[in-house]
């Protein structure tokens, strides 16, 4: 299907209830679809939106194009959780049915003001001569579940910026509320997150660009976030166009993080000494992170496991992209890690204690028939090299391979080059980090269909991508030129949330 303009826009009351069912079920149907994790119920999911919590629950809404996989007409669909993994999906709360949203309610955040859920998002808004007019707008949600917008917009396209103008993140920081904005100057084309800053939500001071790189960022920031991890500052952010000399990456768009020292908001300071600029996941699918800090301090992520302006197997099919687990983030010796929240572990069924196995046709068999639904967690010792499978088929000519060696050279390299319907390789079939020299591997890897998260080393790293393999039983094996590999680890099917 070619999607016109005409289609992408068509108002959602223009859309049949009976075409709305057919997508649902065929997304429901598909064997790609994800069973523990957020999923679009029909059509397309983008980025995580409102992130938060409130009413003694966890928040979540994401952008939604419902009528096919395309960037059409978009809104946000609303979801709760009591653990942060097992989500209720409670429907449209967003619609686009203002003169300042008419083109789309497009991302933002949210926070909890007392009773009410307050949220902050774009609103997309053309003009007859189709000329893009963004509008910073604000609504409240009450206790059941009920969404007011708010008559008049909050922040209006400053005279500095483009019309690239979007993703607004709002945050209390002392005794102001800060508002961070993904923007384009005019003068320069470049990438840069605009700063506001209010008392009560009424009237909102510009403070200018965050100073937080002397870099050029590209030609736009998207989805900036900032949030504070053990006391510090963390910036997260997507620059498009970031020229790779600065930061080297292989994805279409790169989804970045910063550590800072401190922040001086009341100056437009983002302040850091030693950190460097780098890629908040290393796998092939990350965009949109949005991070938030919890009531008792702690910050969380989740990510749009999907890229902009590339296509997936499951557009034919009428349906796109996930979101990703939710990470808790923390410091360790300077470093960012991401690891799974503690809930998690409730899907897991009872587990399979794995132990080395001897060769058998060139390979050492973990698991026979992995099942579509899983956590592997696995130690691979010192100084060894060697190939992990994921979803082989029976001579491993097909499989998502785990490149990897724990010597002096010491790396890990992903590759879906084997795993099934190729797509977006333009942008590469490899990703690859490297890993301390001389240390045990530890691995913890979890597949939902056609998602793969793999969290290295406690979360020093994880990689994220998609993945489309062939049906049939799938089998979990190591293959290496050295002989046996010497492993530990233990396997869980999991539960559908």
């Amino acid at each position: 299907m070619e999607w016109t303009r005409e289609m992408r826009y068509r108002p959602y009351a223009d859309w049949s209830a009976e075409t709305l069912l057919k997508l649902q079920a065929q997304a429901s149907n598909s064997p790609y679809q994800m069973g523990y994790h957020i999923r679009p119920t029909s059509g397309l999911l983008n980025d995580p939106n409102g992130f938060s919590y409130f009413n003694g629950q966890w928040h979540v809404f994401y952008q939604s194009f419902p009528f096919g996989a395309a960037h059409g007409l978009k809104s946000w669909m609303h979801l709760v959780s009591d653990d942060l993994v097992h989500w209720k999906e409670l429907g449209l709360a967003v619609a686009p049915d203002t003169k300042y949203d008419s083109h789309g309610a497009y991302s933002g955040s949210a926070i909890a003001l007392d009773e009410q859920l307050f949220l902050m998002y774009t609103g997309n808004h053309r003009d007859q001569n189709w000329i893009r007019h963004p509008f910073q707008l604000g609504a409240y949600m009450d206790q059941n579940g009920e969404v007011t917008k708010l008559a008049e917009p909050l922040i209006t396209q400053p005279e500095y910026a483009t019309d690239h103008f979007r993703d607004p993140q709002i945050f209390k920081h002392g005794e102001y509320y800060y508002i961070i904005i993904g923007a384009q100057d005019k003068a320069t084309k470049s990438g840069k997150i605009a700063l506001f800053r209010s008392k009560g939500l009424k009237e909102f001071t510009d403070l200018g660009y965050l100073d937080f790189t002397a870099d050029t960022m590209g030609y736009m920031i998207e989805c900036p976030n900032l949030v504070f991890v053990d006391e510090q500052p963390l910036l997260i952010f997507c620059p498009q166009g970031l020229d790779k000399d600065i930061v080297a990456y292989e994805n279409i768009y790169p989804n970045m993080y910063l550590l800072g020292d401190k922040v001086r908001l009341d100056q437009a300071k983002f302040e850091t000494s030693t950190q460097q600029i780098k890629n908040l996941d290393d796998g092939f699918d990350v965009y949109a992170t949005q991070a938030f800090n919890a009531p008792d301090g702690k910050a969380y992520a989740i990510s749009w496991v999907g890229l902009p302006d590339v296509s997936y197997p499951t557009d034919q099919e009428n349906w796109a992209n996930c979101l990703s687990q939710v990470k808790e983030l923390s410091l360790k010796d300077g470093k960012l890690l991401q690891r799974p929240v503690n809930s998690m572990a409730e899907l897991r069924k009872k587990g399979t204690i794995l132990i080395p196995s001897e060769i058998v046709s060139g390979s050492q068999q973990l698991i026979a028939e992995s099942g579509e639904q899983y956590e592997l967690k696995l130690t691979l010792d010192t100084d060894q090299n060697g190939t992990l499978h994921l979803a082989g088929n029976d001579d491993l000519s097909q499989s998502l391979t785990l490149d990897f060696s724990t010597g002096q050279d010491a790396q890990l390299t992903v590759s879906r080059a084997h795993a099934g319907q190729q797509f977006a390789t333009k942008f590469g079939t490899t990703r690859k980090i490297d890993l301390p020299a001389h240390q045990t591997l530890e691995l913890e890897i979890f597949i939902d269909h056609s998602l793969c998260e793999i969290f290295i080393n406690g979360g020093e790293h994880v990689m994220t991508l998609r993945f489309f393999a062939d049906q049939g039983p799938k089998q979990i094996a190591l293959t290496s030129e050295n002989g046996p590999v010497n492993y530990r680890g233990t396997f869980w099917k999991l539960k559908s949330i």
